[in-house]
């Protein structure tokens, strides 16, 4: 089978290298950054030339890219998936998109005669590495079961959701409160810090009882070590609160905790920190109050 993969940046990239070392299929690559695609081509991946180039000679088609809107253009543009696969061809998003944007694509692509899974993922790049990234997958039954292989080949956890929509719903649901836990997490760890406890014994009781999460442990480990660096940027985890937040509004439920996530977010962003790791929003805190949280 011929795969396609385009966009294999921060987690497209080590996705597509697992399917390239863990199955036979022959993998074409394209992306706007050429050391990106030439990671996947010393593998053994071939370059395609453009998007239209990849659709028009594969079987499958995977994109992992970093917004809705891109995401839209690259499936449904005049030099798109759509117009350049041949019928029968899957298309699989593993993009975090939102649900109406997914509906859309999966309309066009059905109306060209193709079928399409949204698939976005979480466990971000560690785990996009090592092969155990989770899946969440929305769409027909009969084309998941056929894709599931291929879908296992680079996941530790492939879970069919529902229909398309399920899939972006789930995702955003997951990541909002992955966002929560992380601010609660940046409000508790400069708390401890200000009364003076000792950090490392602090951490050592949390990770151990009720107030564990990932996203403490991911807010702990790079705050101790003032290492900001990004794994999953603020301004992707920003992208990704504003579409859950759209969907609660859309759905009439009220928010009380994920709004004044969404305003930590804005004050990071304001301070210049988009392009760091999600969990810079600490950073916030820390120059409120003239206080670093280091351990």
């Amino acid at each position: 089978m011929k795969v396609g993969f385009i966009g294999v940046g921060n987690m497209g990239g080590p996705m597509c290298r697992n399917i390239i070392r863990n199955t036979n299929h022959e993998v074409i690559v394209f992306d706007l950054n050429s050391d990106a695609v030439k990671a996947c081509t010393e593998l053994g991946a071939a370059a395609g030339a453009s998007v239209a180039d990849v659709a028009s000679r594969c079987d499958v088609i995977l994109t992992s890219l970093p917004m809705p809107n891109v995401v839209e253009q690259v499936a449904l543009g005049p030099d798109g998936i759509a117009a350049g696969a041949k019928s029968g061809t899957v298309y699989i998003d593993l993009s975090t998109n939102a649900p109406a944007t997914a509906r859309r694509c999966a309309a066009g692509m059905q109306a060209k005669g193709l079928a399409m899974l949204e698939a976005p993922v979480s466990g971000g790049t560690a785990r996009a590495k090592d092969g155990t990234i989770v899946i969440m997958v929305g769409g027909d039954a009969a084309t998941f079961e056929a894709q599931l292989p291929l879908l296992k080949s680079f996941s530790g956890e492939v879970v069919h959701v529902g229909g398309i929509g399920m899939g972006s719903t789930a995702k955003l649901i997951n990541n909002m409160l992955a966002f929560c836990n992380s601010a609660a997490a940046a409000e508790a760890l400069m708390i401890g810090k200000r009364a003076g406890i000792d950090l490392h014994k602090l951490d050592q009781v949390i990770r151990n009882a009720s107030g564990m999460s990932s996203g403490y442990a991911n807010m702990a480990t790079k705050a101790f070590k003032g290492a900001f660096d990004a794994t999953f940027a603020l301004d992707l985890a920003h992208k990704d609160l504003r579409l859950a937040m759209e969907m609660a509004d859309e759905l009439g439920v009220p928010g009380m905790i994920a709004p004044q996530v969404m305003n930590l977010m804005r004050m990071a962003r304001g301070m210049g920190l988009g392009g760091a790791d999600s969990t810079a929003m600490i950073r916030v805190y820390e120059r409120a109050l003239g206080t670093e949280v280091r351990a």
